[in-house]
């Protein structure tokens, strides 16, 4: 499929929002450097994206699973191809972002320069207010298993002006070199969506590589931070994956007393403390959560069980 050694693997995931993926893929179109081979993924939609693609974008190679796999093993499928396609670099871009037309090159630049940058995200920003800063990579606290988004709702312009080392980022837009996938493994399915990047992440550094950060490279992610903490079925995933992404990375002692301590402290508040309605109805999820992990049940959360 590809001939020129730079070319870049572009996975966009979409589940049921064609007009979000159209728009990144309009975004896509207006990238000259490096060549991109866009790879659309379409987890089982009900909207038409297929076809709109399709029609719109002929030259975007369309994978559609017919059920929705999740945000890891959606990915993996157009991972496991564009390795075997033998593209050196592969990027994971959510379809609800946009890219600056030249995001995508500078994201390879650090990737090019050093051998032991196995992953570089930019500087991604909330769409409405593009001067504000969403995420920027961050850091993971053994100790305590925390997972920091150091520049969360920091000015873009207090991001430092050359690209800086970081324990993880975000799988909203993340550039990746392909033989450290290969090296390191794919993303967990078992996380299904919400930490599993993360993981991956962490996986990848103790495989020997280092992960960056381009403030230089712009992505704009259309994003209501309200909206995610009033859901139930992120409070869910949120729960269960910090625990399962405890295990994964075999962290230590405190850190499992410390992520129970606090969880079991906001599961108490939730119904000690029932003032904001919109909170309350993640009760329920949670304690869902921590027995599935217990249980271990992971992937899609099934309301059945």
């Amino acid at each position: 499929m590809q001939s020129n050694p730079d070319r870049v693997a572009v996975i966009v995931l979409n589940w049921n929002r064609r007009d979000d993926t159209l728009r990144c893929l309009d975004s896509l179109a207006s990238v000259t450097t490096p060549p991109l081979d866009v790879f659309m993924v379409d987890n089982g939609s009900s909207d038409g994206t297929e076809q709109s693609v399709r029609s719109r974008f002929p030259g975007v190679h369309v994978i559609q699973n017919g059920a929705n796999l999740g945000f890891a093993e959606g990915n993996n499928v157009a991972i496991r191809l564009a390795i075997a396609e033998g593209f050196r670099w592969i990027m994971l871009l959510n379809n609800d972002t946009t890219v600056a037309p030249d995001a995508i090159e500078k994201l390879l630049q650090p990737l090019r320069n050093d051998h032991s940058i196995a992953v570089c995200s930019g500087a991604i920003v909330y769409m409405r207010t593009p001067d504000i800063v969403w995420s920027a990579g961050g850091q993971i606290d053994r100790p305590t298993g925390r997972v920091s988004t150091d520049w969360l709702n920091h000015p873009l312009a207090a991001l430092p002006g050359s690209p800086y080392v970081v324990d993880h980022v975000s799988g909203c837009a993340m550039m990746v070199r392909a033989d450290a996938i290969v090296k390191a493994g794919l993303l967990d399915p078992r996380f299904f969506m919400y930490y599993e990047e993360t993981e991956w992440c962490a996986r990848i550094v103790a495989s020997g590589y280092r992960i960056v950060v381009n403030p230089q490279a712009i992505i704009r992610h259309d994003i209501d931070p309200t909206a995610q903490a009033a859901s139930p079925l992120i409070a869910y995933y949120m729960t269960r994956n910090h625990l399962l992404f405890l295990r994964a990375t075999r962290a230590p002692v405190q850190a499992w007393a410390y992520t129970v301590f606090w969880q079991a402290r906001t599961l108490a508040s939730l119904f000690l403390r029932p003032s904001d309605s919109s909170r309350t109805r993640g009760r329920v999820p949670m304690l869902r959560a921590m027995r599935d992990f217990t249980l271990g049940r992971f992937g899609q959360f099934q309301s059945a069980k």
